[in-house]
């Protein structure tokens, strides 16, 4: 029993600073972590890079997953003094992280939780979070996935209160009494513009979606094409949703009684994601609604969790495939452009469903088809996302491409045939010369 409603109040007024305070309260060397993507707060964020910018601080670390706006901690100024590590490089952090201003840490998102109880001691924590309610309970909102572990591994702990914050379910919750301060710091949240889907988007999308059966539990990546799959879904009956990412192309299955969640074998009748990123009409949805529940990500992303539903269906975007079915989806050659995310856990957890498969999305050119995303090997420096031993389904606009369990060669035809045809004969010479063409 954490105590009674007046206590927490009593709680609050005590440990009530404002920004400005808590930023006082970070020391050089700090490592400090952030709440995912939109969790990130504003007010104290702001505060601290305030004081590295007048020199105060030195050393002072600040890891994220996705930084979500064009942050004054990611100039170069700042570089060993409020410097940011990306777990998954956004477009915001791309510039700092290739230019050698800002780190980032290679990770498959299932770990996080592991590297920070095995690999890494965090100084502090800070989280953006919903009012406290009467009991004295703070919700995440948007993201759960490192949060309570982070919580009990730093030794000072930081929230910034914000009216906007929707109140969300499940593994999402922190008390009064586990604080050190709180802050308040009422903006609206950032939201995530629906990504025009164009005729090849609309191609993947439907190859895609006529081969999930009813009853499938689905996770989608994040990008155009693996959320056009979601609207040539509506046909379809009783999908669960298993994901890391909530969208909005899942709001509209619900309400539209396509998503029950009632076929699956875990978590039945429950929504299950490590954390959202959409509209506001996304965030109303959410709010107080305890059929979508958020969890620690060493929970939604462990493969072995994953498998357990039947008929599992992962959907992704790449940046590019080797012949033998490596994939790249974090990397334009050396210089990281994203992280490696979940992808793998998603993979490999619909790889050992009963009935599941994967599928990995790229469009067959870039750059006005002048370049082809299916390559004999992959750019030198390409960071490996995927294997080529876990890849199942790999897709473009011309066909999807079924690598698991194939031979070599078998790999090398299949994506040929799924390559754009003016480089289907390119291909097949580079294939024969690496003695793929048996």
């Amino acid at each position: 029993m954490f105590g009674s409603k007046e206590d927490v109040k009593q709680l609050y007024a005590k440990k009530y600073m404002k920004a400005e305070e808590i930023a006082e309260q970070i020391q050089s060397g700090d490592i400090c972590v952030s709440s995912d993507a939109y969790g990130e707060p504003q007010g104290i964020v702001e505060a601290i890079t305030k004081r590295a910018q007048k020199g105060e601080l030195v050393g002072v670390e600040h890891h994220l997953l996705l930084a979500n706006r064009p942050w004054e901690y990611l100039s170069e100024d700042l570089a060993g003094k409020f410097t940011h590590t990306a777990w998954f490089t956004s477009g915001y952090s791309r510039g700092a992280v290739q230019g050698g201003y800002a780190d980032f840490l290679p990770n498959n998102y299932s770990d996080v939780p592991t590297f920070w109880k095995e690999c890494i001691s965090p100084d502090v924590a800070y989280m953006m979070v919903s009012p406290m309610d009467e009991h004295g309970y703070f919700s995440f909102g948007l993201s759960a996935s490192q949060n309570r572990v982070v919580i009990e591994r730093a030794g000072r702990v930081y929230l910034e209160v914000n009216q906007y914050m929707p109140r969300t379910s499940g593994d999402n919750f922190i008390h009064i009494r586990e604080v050190t301060g709180v802050c308040e710091n009422h903006q609206p949240l950032p939201t995530l513009g629906a990504i025009p889907l164009n005729e090849k988007d609309h191609k993947i999308g439907a190859m895609i979606a006529e081969r999930i059966p009813n009853g499938a539990t689905i996770q989608l990546g994040i990008g155009g094409m693996p959320n056009a799959v979601g609207s040539y879904l509506k046909d379809k009956k009783d999908l669960g949703i298993h994901t890391e990412m909530f969208v909005d192309s899942m709001v509209d299955l619900l309400e539209a009684g396509v998503i029950t969640n009632s076929k699956k074998v875990l978590d039945r009748y429950s929504s299950i994601t490590a954390f959202a990123m959409g509209s506001q009409r996304m965030y109303d949805y959410i709010h107080n609604n305890p059929a979508v529940k958020f969890c620690p990500v060493d929970y939604t992303n462990d493969p072995r969790v994953i498998a357990q539903n039947p008929y599992m269906t992962s959907i992704n975007a790449c940046v590019e495939v080797d012949l033998l079915g490596q994939v790249c989806s974090e990397s334009i050659g050396s210089k990281n452009i994203s992280g490696a995310g979940g992808q793998l856990d998603f993979v490999r957890g619909a790889n050992w469903s009963k009935g599941g498969h994967s599928y990995i999305c790229t469009y067959a050119t870039a750059k006005g088809d002048t370049i082809s995303k299916i390559r004999p090997t992959l750019n030198v420096g390409a960071h490996v996302t995927t294997p080529k031993g876990d890849v199942d389904c790999i897709v473009t606009e011309y066909g999807i491409a079924e690598l698991r369990g194939k031979s070599a060669s078998q790999r090398a035809k299949a994506l040929i045939a799924v390559a754009h045809p003016k480089f289907r004969e390119e291909l097949t010479a580079e294939a024969r010369k690496m003695n793929l063409m048996i």
